[in-house]
């Protein structure tokens, strides 16, 4: 991280316009766009048309400029909100246009939540480039995605994966487009390790564990849905009490912080009931209510490793918190969890993928961060709906997963507090960047390039349509 961007007097600063969720709620996407608001509100000004379901402020203007101030500790941000049902629509980005004048659009989040912006992309990039910060949770390479991908003058890819698959779905058609890699950048200073001496912190886990601190902590942090895969994880934490003395056993627990029951996913009570039953009951805690980071930064610190199980994950958000938390993960290998356990290649480098090589889910390679216990799918099926034909859900077998845990159990508490915190220590490094600061300042940098190289649109594009001959597949299938 050379290169540090300078306070730019407010007049002379370029205005992004942020579509995707609301910056004030607390969905993985407000989360991080939250993040390259705050820390780039020195060097641009911004718009944000908020997405929420029926959201309760549409139609309402919100000036955000002085609580960026007080986070950033500059004087002159300019942050504008304007809340949306959905992401908005055309009538509105346009009217918003007119008024703010932006000089770029950045969007964020599933492609096809905005396919009305791509269908107006011959009238917006005639003046505006579009931009995308965008994730891809597994391959087959979507080509389906390729007019949504072709409407960008700027893609950046959130993991490795994300920006080999933007490459693949638009090979031949490159020209005068950006790709970069922007993963996920957290503050250093809000998930970190914490002094189990710390009075705080005692008291926090005395109200969790009235009974007394486990002797081994599990969590999981993450929503009730069903790519999660929590009956497995639960099925593979019951296989694991059984190998142990009852004794033993009794002192090991499961934190799971989710939704109890979602249509979207299962009814874990019943779950629990099932498998854990009386003998079992108390080992598994199930937190439902918010939680603030600092909470959340606790319960990292308590837990002696972080699970996630899912099937397909374009990144992992709460792998990165506990990561930084200074907390050992055990992970299925699929998306961009492959890049926080920095599984490196033949020649010992942090591994990237191309079409010979576009994921490491097969077990490639099976070198890694001291802090990652991977989990290797042992089925790869391809999915599939109306609007996203095709898709691998790399599924992990939960007996795998059962020795992973029972592999960080016997471990000292000293190993695993070493290797949690070499993998904090990667995460921040230059190489990782999993930092808001390697975040806002790769940003900056790459927007830069946009602004210095970008050619308006041409009023017309004449296509020969004979020249179609369908999206096919190009990658290997077997890698």
């Amino acid at each position: 991280m050379k290169q540090n961007f300078k306070h730019l007097p407010l007049n002379d600063r370029k205005k992004i316009l942020l579509i995707c969720d609301d910056i004030r709620v607390h969905s993985g996407v407000a989360t991080v766009a939250k993040e390259i608001v705050v820390h780039t509100s020195h060097h641009f000004n911004w718009v944000q048309m908020g997405g929420a379901i029926k959201h309760p402020d549409k139609g309402k203007l919100f000036d955000l400029s002085s609580e960026v101030n007080k986070i950033k500790k500059i004087e002159d941000s300019y942050v504008r909100l304007y809340p949306q049902d959905g992401y908005g629509n055309p009538d509105v980005l346009r009217e918003i246009i007119r008024i703010e004048k932006p000089d770029a659009i950045m969007l964020f989040t599933d492609p096809r939540y905005f396919t009305w912006v791509f269908n107006m992309e011959q009238e917006i990039r005639k003046n505006i480039p579009i931009t995308y910060l965008n994730i891809w949770d597994d391959y087959p390479a979507p080509m389906y995605n390729r007019p949504y991908y072709e409407a960008c003058d700027l893609l950046m890819g959130i993991s490795k994966q994300t920006v080999n698959i933007n490459k693949l779905v638009l090979k031949g058609r490159e020209k005068n487009r950006i790709f970069q890699y922007l993963p996920h950048g957290l503050n250093p200073e809000v998930y970190f390790p914490l002094d189990k001496e710390d009075k705080d912190f005692k008291k926090f886990k005395e109200q969790m564990f009235p009974k007394g601190n486990p002797k081994f902590t599990l969590f999981f942090n993450s929503r009730n849905i069903r790519r999660k895969q929590i009956p497995d994880a639960l099925l593979a934490f019951r296989s694991f009490l059984d190998s142990l003395p009852l004794k033993e056993a009794l002192q090991c627990k499961f934190i799971l912080h989710t939704e109890l029951l979602t249509d979207a996913g299962t009814d874990l009570s019943v779950v629990h009931e099932y498998l854990f039953g009386e003998k079992y009951n108390d080992c598994v805690v199930f937190s439902t209510n918010k939680l603030t980071q600092q909470q959340l930064n606790y319960i990292y610190n308590a837990a002696d490793a972080q699970l996630l199980l899912t099937s397909n994950e374009g990144w992992g958000l709460s792998i990165t918190e506990a990561l930084l938390s200074g907390t050992p993960i055990i992970a299925n290998v699929t998306g961009g969890i492959q890049d926080q356990m920095r599984f490196v290649d033949d020649k010992g480098k942090w591994i990237d993928f191309d079409s010979d090589f576009p994921s490491n889910h097969r077990g490639t390679f099976k070198e890694h961060g001291e802090w990652a216990f991977p989990v290797y799918p042992t089925s790869r099926s391809v999915q599939g709906s109306p609007q996203t034909p095709y898709i691998y859900d790399d599924r992990c077998a939960w007996e795998d997963v059962c020795e992973r845990i029972k592999e960080v159990y016997s471990l000292s508490d000293k190993e695993r507090k070493s290797r949690g915190l070499k993998g904090r220590e990667w995460a921040i490094s230059d190489e990782a960047g999993f930092t808001v600061k390697h975040q806002a300042n790769t940003f900056m940098k790459t927007f830069k390039k946009l602004f210095d190289t970008w050619k308006p649109r041409e009023k017309y594009e004449v296509i020969n349509t004979s020249e179609y001959k369908g999206k096919f597949l190009n990658h290997k299938i077997i890698y």
